[in-house]
């Protein structure tokens, strides 16, 4: 049986990473630190994944983490991943997203080098690219969070030169029910929910023409086991190759808002939505989308799930849990 160790493992793609392990027949080790926020999407396979205790920001702690685990393949996806908190904590933000990828390679080198390493890179490295991204489009990314990335990725490549088994996976934008509430697609499927329950809200977003090309996460984890399974590590771009501006992205749950709630009236964009300025971007990239021929041709992967579809899932999840905690706050009061 293969051991996996996942870091990250409690957020949106730790989570569907580690039930699609578990599904192949993996153990599944997953490292949180003590002061981890919620396990709520790990809920229906908890009782099946060894949890691990480290903080990112400490070689000693993942150093006892690797030991216990001692796993056959490594799957980096924690990180601060929120741009404009980049922005905040420059400094943070690159000790945890590369400084932490520069400690396990150190340790993985040192103690166990047969261990095959995913690292999740991201299409944010791209910045404002012409045309469709491949593995070979020049990186030239817009924020301190890109920068980040690009760093971790460029010590991917050194430590896969110098022998290691790291592949990294270019993602684009992967959503779904699980994505934190303070990324744009999730801030507008909860308010689409709460507009659902009576709340008349103003929903108050940035810049609504850019574009990304936007997938489901639990596609796109399938991806990053076959990398490991592959011949020889080497970098994947992962996306659906169409990008939909965020204004769309609105348009399309307010399509699914009414056809899941079947009421009357959804609101229009114009009437809905405030443009805050304060929600514009420094280095804000325009249009991303990704070319993944690679991966289709040698992984064989491809999305399951389109672009409508995602946003369904997206709404159909945030509206029942609205209702749920409505339907809680009437028992108890």
């Amino acid at each position: 049986m293969k051991k996996a160790l996942i870091t990250g493992i409690s957020g949106q793609d730790g989570s569907y990473l580690a039930e699609y392990l578990l599904g192949l027949g993996y153990e599944v080790w997953g490292l949180i630190r003590r002061e981890s926020a919620t396990l709520r999407w790990l809920q229906p396979v908890i009782d099946r994944v060894e949890f691990v205790y480290g903080d990112m920001r400490d070689t000693e702690s993942l150093a006892v983490a690797f030991q216990k685990a001692w796993p056959d393949e490594l799957y980096n996806l924690a990180g601060q991943v929120f741009v404009p908190t980049s922005w905040e904590c420059p400094a943070e933000t690159m000790d945890i997203n590369a400084g932490a990828l520069a400690r396990l390679l150190q340790l993985i080198e040192r103690q166990k080098p047969d261990t095959r390493v995913y690292q999740a890179s991201t299409s944010e490295m791209f910045g404002n690219a012409e045309g469709s991204c491949s593995e070979q489009t020049p990186l030239q990314p817009l924020s301190p969070y890109g920068i980040s990335k690009m760093a971790a990725h460029r010590m991917a490549e050194v430590y896969r030169n110098r022998g290691l088994y790291v592949a990294s996976g270019i993602l684009f934008n992967h959503e779904s029910p699980r994505r934190g509430p303070e990324m744009v697609t999730r801030k507008i499927t909860r308010a689409a929910a709460r507009w659902a329950m009576g709340d008349r809200t103003k929903l108050k977003l940035g810049n609504l023409h850019s574009r990304r090309d936007w997938g489901f996460a639990g596609d796109y984890v399938k991806a990053m086991h076959a990398m490991l399974q592959n011949g020889p590590a080497k970098d994947y771009v992962v996306g659906t190759g169409a990008s939909h501006s965020v204004e769309e992205f609105l348009r399309q749950v307010l399509v699914e808002l009414q056809g899941i709630t079947g009421q009357a009236g959804v609101p229009s964009v114009e009437g809905w939505v405030e443009i805050d300025p304060h929600l514009l971007r420094t280095g804000e990239i325009h249009d991303l989308r990704a070319d993944a021929t690679l991966a289709r041709e040698e992984l064989g992967w491809q999305p399951a799930v389109d672009f409508p579809q995602l946003v369904r899932m997206m709404v159909e999840a945030d509206v029942a849990s609205v209702r749920e905690a409505a339907a809680v706050e009437d028992t108890t009061s």
